[in-house]
Protein backbone atom coordinates (compact mmCIF):
# COMPACT_ATOMS: atom_id res chain seq x y z
CA UNK A 1 0.00 0.00 0.00
CA UNK A 2 1.08 3.55 -0.89
CA UNK A 3 2.38 6.00 1.68
CA UNK A 4 -0.38 8.26 0.26
CA UNK A 5 -3.12 6.24 -0.46
CA UNK A 6 -6.66 7.07 0.39
CA UNK A 7 -9.95 5.62 0.99
CA UNK A 8 -11.82 6.06 -1.62
CA UNK A 9 -13.52 9.31 -1.89
CA UNK A 10 -16.82 10.27 -3.95
CA UNK A 11 -18.21 13.52 -3.64
CA UNK A 12 -21.98 14.50 -3.30
CA UNK A 13 -22.23 15.91 -6.53
CA UNK A 14 -20.85 12.65 -8.13
CA UNK A 15 -23.17 10.52 -5.96
CA UNK A 16 -26.06 12.55 -7.21
CA UNK A 17 -25.21 12.51 -10.64
CA UNK A 18 -24.11 8.52 -10.74
CA UNK A 19 -27.33 8.08 -8.84
CA UNK A 20 -29.53 10.28 -11.34
CA UNK A 21 -27.53 8.04 -14.40
CA UNK A 22 -29.19 4.82 -12.81
CA UNK A 23 -32.47 5.96 -12.48
CA UNK A 24 -32.64 7.94 -16.20
CA UNK A 25 -30.36 5.87 -18.20
CA UNK A 26 -31.54 8.06 -21.43
CA UNK A 27 -30.74 11.27 -19.69
CA UNK A 28 -27.04 11.81 -21.69
CA UNK A 29 -28.96 11.35 -25.04
CA UNK A 30 -31.45 13.88 -24.12
CA UNK A 31 -29.27 16.54 -22.71
CA UNK A 32 -27.20 15.65 -26.03
CA UNK A 33 -30.37 16.21 -28.54
CA UNK A 34 -31.09 19.17 -26.33
CA UNK A 35 -27.93 20.64 -27.42
CA UNK A 36 -28.16 19.93 -31.06
CA UNK A 37 -31.50 21.50 -30.86
CA UNK A 38 -30.26 25.07 -29.93
CA UNK A 39 -26.72 24.73 -30.05
CA UNK A 40 -25.34 22.72 -32.70
CA UNK A 41 -26.08 24.66 -35.94
CA UNK A 42 -24.80 24.51 -39.64
CA UNK A 43 -23.72 28.01 -40.62
CA UNK A 44 -24.04 30.01 -43.88
CA UNK A 45 -20.34 31.57 -44.13
CA UNK A 46 -21.30 33.35 -47.16
CA UNK A 47 -24.45 34.91 -45.37
CA UNK A 48 -22.33 35.44 -42.12
CA UNK A 49 -19.27 37.64 -44.46
CA UNK A 50 -22.50 39.54 -45.91
CA UNK A 51 -23.78 40.68 -42.84
CA UNK A 52 -20.59 41.55 -41.96
CA UNK A 53 -19.74 43.53 -45.06
CA UNK A 54 -22.54 45.29 -44.55
CA UNK A 55 -22.37 46.99 -41.06
CA UNK A 56 -22.13 50.41 -40.45
CA UNK A 57 -19.30 51.86 -38.19
CA UNK A 58 -20.60 52.78 -35.00
CA UNK A 59 -20.19 56.81 -33.76
CA UNK A 60 -17.70 57.17 -30.63
CA UNK A 61 -20.49 58.01 -28.55
CA UNK A 62 -23.09 56.06 -28.81
CA UNK A 63 -25.69 58.40 -27.06
CA UNK A 64 -25.07 61.34 -28.30
CA UNK A 65 -27.46 63.36 -30.55
CA UNK A 66 -27.29 65.34 -33.35
CA UNK A 67 -30.75 67.12 -33.62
Amino acid sequence: MSFFARPHYTSDATQFIEQMRKQKPTLEAEQRAGRALLWDKQIDRQAQAEMNAGEVAQQPYVYQTHG
